[in-house]
């Protein structure tokens, strides 16, 4: 939404909005108007936060980013403007009469944004967004993906699909879903594909088992053992990755889903591989796989799909990985 903006002699700011542009009007020709950049939406919540919080770094935690790129747009925007909006001290920062005036503004015109945002989304009934999930995914987004983004999306109603093994990009290819929590590795064609969180590998068994008491193990260690197969037809890269001891104990059970897997190990005794870290069900146990890669937890969807929801949704759910991991 754009809007216009005079500025007056002392970088006094009133704000008109409905305005295709920003225009600056000097006193020395109260007629003529020069154009000058249109402060973006974004801009000026970065400012009213600031200038809420009085502080750069509270500020910028509040908007689920690191101060540095705060700091600049904040800057930016002075220099667009042509004056200062805050003095800036080791304690903190003050408003000058100058970041009042536009304070005092821009809330009314984010305000006004918001509500215009709720109407377009009322008139256009209830969106939706349809999430993939594969196996542990789901649970290792945790509640605050949920939260959050129900926080930015009220209306937004999520559709859950859970996919099985056969199909790693959990919807994607087959257009069943806007975008997917899945893990890596799967074919990548045609798909964007963000990494939220590498988690290392281990070894599933029975909690009785001779090896369920050390502290690693290694492929090497296993390779007479029998594992559970996955189906025939799954993608390439998911079965080298999910069967890396292809070959061997061909005559173990084939598995589709989390539940088939832990079932085949409890009852079969036979060996897979998860997540480390992954809460397993009693009389299991994971031990560390030394020679294993680790396994990427992702976030994908269709390269060119321009849904707004589902860009939110993504760079949501990185945002909290990256406070996640930050806090670690």
């Amino acid at each position: 939404m754009d809007f216009s903006l005079s500025v007056r002699p002392g970088c006094d700011f009133s704000l008109s909005r409905g305005f295709p542009a920003v225009q600056v009007q000097f006193s020395v020709a109260d007629t003529e108007r020069v154009s000058s950049p249109v402060m973006e939406l974004r801009t000026l919540r970065y400012f009213v936060a600031v200038a809420e919080d009085l502080h750069f770094g509270r500020a910028a935690a509040r908007l689920h980013m690191t101060q540095p790129p705060l700091s600049r747009a904040i800057r930016q925007l002075e220099t667009e403007l042509g004056c200062e909006l805050l003095q800036r001290s080791p304690n903190g920062v003050t408003l000058t009469p100058a970041g009042e005036s536009l304070y005092e503004d821009a809330r009314a015109l984010l305000a006004q944004a918001d509500r215009a945002r709720v109407r377009a989304v009322a008139a256009a009934g209830a969106p939706i967004l349809r999430v993939g999930t594969l196996a542990d995914s789901a649970a290792q987004a945790g509640a605050a993906l949920a939260d959050a983004f129900r926080n930015q999306h009220p209306a937004v109603e999520i559709r859950i699909h859970e996919a099985d093994f056969t199909d790693p990009t959990a919807g994607l290819r087959s257009g069943g879903t806007d975008i997917a929590l899945t893990r890596a590795p799967f074919d990548q064609t045609g798909l964007t594909v963000r990494v939220l969180r590498t988690d290392p590998m281990g070894v599933v068994l029975r909690s009785g088992d001779p090896l369920a008491g050390r502290s690693s193990s290694s492929l090497a260690e296993l390779a007479d053992r029998r594992w559970f197969r996955l189906p025939d037809d799954v993608d390439s890269e998911w079965r080298a990755f999910w069967m890396p001891l292809v070959g061997t104990g061909d005559d173990g059970p084939v598995v589709r889903t989390i539940h088939e897997c832990v079932q085949a190990v409890l009852w079969n005794d036979t060996l897979g591989l998860a997540p480390l870290g992954h809460r397993m069900p009693p009389g299991l146990a994971v031990i560390p796989l030394l020679d294993m890669p680790s396994s990427d937890l992702v976030i994908a969807w269709r390269t060119g799909d321009h849904n707004p929801l589902v860009r939110s949704f993504a760079r949501t759910a990185e945002d909290i990985y990256r406070r996640a991991v930050a806090s670690a």
